[in-house]
């Protein structure tokens, strides 16, 4: 049954960030086939066993209202939270049946516009909120912060906000309104600040990539974190085939360059890096998403238990936008490094083995789920495999 339930759905996601910038939750967007319904019962089964300890906190979010119904009449309590969109409570099902989701323990969550909060008895079913800022409210929140008048903010501290469009909003719901967290990121905005010099690796990435080498770990310990970083990665690899490394070609993953340079080199290496670390930590979820791209990518390839291309396949994933870091045309970019033509054919051209794989992880990102079923139709990819590599994807992605 729980087969039969993971592929009657479509996930998509959406990664929630903190105020360190880190993930707090991943909003899931859950879509029946055919508009349909579940069992509930059994779509809560099945995410509990494909997630484990190391998974984020996980948000429901329904597509339709007869999926939400559903769940909110038969989904037991768990560690997941279920989203309840203001709009579908004008539904007598809905209403009556998340004041009993919420009796038996269901954690819920409220989403709709800040100004829409609806009135007691409805208000203690929800322990949280994920809310919608309208324009002129947004823009009333940054003139009194911009006015030294913080107390004056109509923003609620421990919620979730969405449509968060600038960092300075960003900075605003997060260091100063206290907010849990922002769904999705202003990546764009925080890019155009960046617009002028190449983004370098983040800091605290290479102080614990630094401490792991001092610690004598083990080259899979150290090589896990360099990946966490894709600049990091990208310029470990651009040094270990450089001159500096007498002419040393030919170094593809970050592991044979490890191997090659050894555990004083790389320390020394790292220390030069740190002393032009990059600081702005509105970075950390732009780079974030390239590594959760990555670990999905490397699932969706089911490379198997070959090492080497669950590398590659990795790397495909996380260069696949380091244009948006560099400032540079990807081709070229990529043309500096002794990959795999399939790595540059699946992130330049989209054509090769590696394409689908890419192309599938690159629309699970967000609640687009037509498009995404479209791209998995088109490349041969099962949508009960991709749901569950999903998952399995985010087993581990918070830190």
């Amino acid at each position: 049954m729980t087969q039969s339930v993971v592929g009657s759905i479509t996930l998509g996601y959406r990664p929630l960030w903190n105020q360190a910038r880190e993930l707090e939750a991943v909003q899931l967007f859950v879509e029946a086939a055919q508009g349909g319904a579940i069992d509930a019962v059994h779509l809560v089964a099945a995410l509990q066993e494909l997630s484990s300890m190391a998974t984020p906190q996980l948000l429901l979010s329904m597509h339709n209202k007869r999926l939400l119904s559903d769940m909110l009449a038969h989904a037991p309590a768990g560690d997941y939270w279920i989203e309840v969109r203001n709009e579908w409570l004008a539904e007598p099902d809905i209403y009556e049946r998340t004041q009993a989701a919420h009796a038996r323990g269901v954690k819920l969550v409220w989403r709709g516009a800040q100004e829409d909060w609806p009135t007691c008895p409805l208000q203690p079913c929800f322990f949280l909120r994920m809310l919608r800022l309208a324009p002129l409210t947004a823009a009333t929140a940054l003139q009194a912060d911009a006015a030294g008048k913080p107390g004056n903010s109509v923003l609620a501290p421990g919620q979730i906000y969405e449509d968060v469009q600038s960092r300075a909003l960003a900075s605003l719901c997060l260091d100063r309104a206290g907010a849990l967290a922002i769904a999705g990121w202003p990546s764009e905005d925080v890019l155009h600040a960046h617009r002028h010099h190449p983004v370098a690796p983040d800091g605290e990435v290479i102080r614990r990539a630094g401490k792991a080498v001092d610690q004598d770990q083990s080259m899979e310990q150290i090589e896990a974190v360099v990946r966490e970083e894709p600049v990091l990665a990208y310029r470990f690899l651009s040094f270990t085939n450089s001159a500096a490394m007498a002419g040393r070609g030919g170094i593809d993953s970050v592991r044979h360059g490890l191997m090659m340079l050894g555990y004083g080199a790389l320390g020394r290496w790292l220390a030069e890096q740190g002393a032009h670390a990059a600081t702005d930590i509105d970075l950390r979820p732009v780079k974030a998403q390239m590594v959760l791209r990555a670990r999905l990518t490397e699932h969706l390839l089911n490379a198997g238990a070959e090492d080497s291309l669950r590398r590659e396949v990795y790397l495909c994933g996380l260069f696949a936008e380091l244009d948006l870091l560099l400032h540079e045309p990807l081709g070229q970019v990529l043309n500096r490094l002794p990959l795999s033509e399939r790595i540059y054919a699946a992130a330049v051209k989209r054509t090769g083995p590696y394409a689908p794989a890419l192309q599938a992880a690159r629309a699970m990102e967000g609640d687009d789920t037509p498009a995404l079923r479209a791209v998995c139709r088109a490349h041969g990819i099962g949508v009960e495999e991709a749901n569950r590599q999903l998952l399995r994807a985010l087993v581990g992605a918070r830190r």
